[in-house]
């Protein structure tokens, strides 16, 4: 049987693939520009829970979000990727959004607040 997913051309995953990407919901802690980087971006810090801990991020967000629009906002991160050097800064998770045409990037949010840490199901 075809998947809707393998129709429409994209490649078709398995349960088990998806229960290994640790998508996470964290919050907002601390927010800095990050003037280094080649595209316009801000240094994130996010509270995934008492797990995980406070996680570090470059996020090119600026487009739509301002540093004081971020703080205390409720993200989903995926926490699980390995860290990655973005040239001063070690990123040790990355936020989840929807890229636009524009290029501007909206968010993936929880619908309503939960306890940081809890896993996308």
């Amino acid at each position: 049987m075809t998947t809707p997913a393998a129709a429409s051309g994209l490649p078709a995953i398995t349960w088990d693939d998806f229960e290994k990407v640790e998508l996470r919901t964290g919050t907002i802690v601390q927010v800095e520009p990050f003037p280094e980087a080649r595209s316009p971006a801000w240094k994130v810090w996010a509270d995934f829970g008492p797990g995980i801990g406070v996680l570090k991020s470059s996020a090119r967000i600026t487009h739509l979000y301002e540093a004081d629009d971020l703080l205390g906002r409720q993200i989903i991160g995926v926490v699980n990727f390995p860290a990655r050097q973005i040239g001063p800064f070690r990123s040790e998770f990355l936020v989840t959004g929807f890229a636009q045409a524009d290029g501007s990037v909206v968010l993936a949010v929880p619908e309503r607040p939960v306890d940081n840490g809890l896993k996308l199901a």
